[in-house]
């Protein structure tokens, strides 16, 4: 692949910091961290097993055409994309680990497959696959933020401050850089073919695993045969793709820019806190007050 496009985000689409999150995920709590919604938890901790092998391998795919793109905007944020990236896998990593220590024996064999996975794609498919991979997961995972964000207060209400906080972090930072894949795989040549089969090949692996995971952990907690968690499964999966559906499908118009997607109010509001004082927000905005959810702005845990 080859080309030269530079960054398609106006100077406040930038990512605006590279931050020190701190977390803490109390093993008495459980894999269930919102004991209102068992399900939903399996669902977001089987997302969670993946993270420090998917980050990673889009690491890797990204800086493999850094040499080739003569932007230095887009090369400074492709930059700040991999460290922010790097501090996910990491977080996710502690997470995952008290989960694993919760006793499920799932927890490894799970995590074998997703690393052959992204090794394989690595080393055997050829870099436009892995560019068209990244990207499609990288619109992929902007339109599960806005999902996520918008409708915060259903899927995290009341749960543990920590894990809600690790995961609205997360798609906080990703719809910060919401453009930075997009434009380096264009950059390297990127064609609207190959987007589309990104799109559609990196969401159907995704959810295979993360279907296969949770069914796994639901499995080990003994609600699989539950009639009555399975139904609720199905109206948790069921909620989540009624309003994650329209997000996607605005990635599939050939004039799709992630930079048209508007920042939701709640996401930029938690950046400003972040911005006024970091050396103390990134602790309290690892604890968000998750009985205020519905509120405009992020609200936290008193101290």
């Amino acid at each position: 692949m080859s080309g030269s496009t530079a960054y398609q985000g106006t100077e406040a689409d930038r990512i605006k910091a590279i931050r020190k999150m701190q977390f803490s995920f109390p093993i008495e709590k459980g894999a269930h961290w919102n004991v209102q919604r068992p399900e939903f938890s399996q669902i977001v901790n089987a997302a969670s097993l993946a993270m420090p092998y998917l980050e990673p391998y889009l690491i890797r795919t990204m800086a493999k055409v850094r040499a080739q793109i003569d932007d230095p905007v887009l090369v400074k944020e492709l930059n700040s994309y991999i460290a922010q990236e790097t501090t996910h896998y990491r977080q996710h990593k502690q997470f995952n680990d008290t989960v694993a220590a919760c006793g499920y024996t799932s927890v490894a064999p799970f995590e074998e497959v997703l690393k052959r996975d992204y090794a394989g794609f690595g080393e055997k498919r050829s870099l436009k696959f892995n560019l068209a991979y990244a990207e499609g997961f990288e619109s992929m995972a902007l339109a599960i933020g806005h999902m996520l964000v918008e409708d915060r207060e259903h899927l995290f209400g009341d749960a543990d401050p920590a894990v809600a906080s690790l995961i609205l972090w997360h798609f906080v930072e990703e719809i910060e850089h919401k453009n930075v894949a997009f434009d380096v795989f264009h950059a390297a040549g990127g064609t609207y073919a190959w987007r589309m089969f990104g799109l559609i090949f990196a969401t159907a692996h995704i959810f295979l695993r993360t279907g296969q995971g949770y069914r796994a952990l639901l499995k080990e907690d003994g609600l699989w045969r539950n009639w009555r968690s399975r139904w609720q499964l199905a109206k948790d999966l069921g909620r989540i793709f009624r309003k994650l559906t329209p997000k996607i499908l605005r990635i599939v118009n050939p004039a799709y820019h992630p930079s048209k997607v508007r920042d939701p109010e709640w996401v930029t509001a938690w950046w400003a806190l972040y911005g006024d004082t970091p050396a103390e927000m990134g602790a309290q905005l690892g604890r968000l007050d998750t009985s205020r959810l519905e509120e405009p702005t992020p609200a936290l845990v008193a101290a």
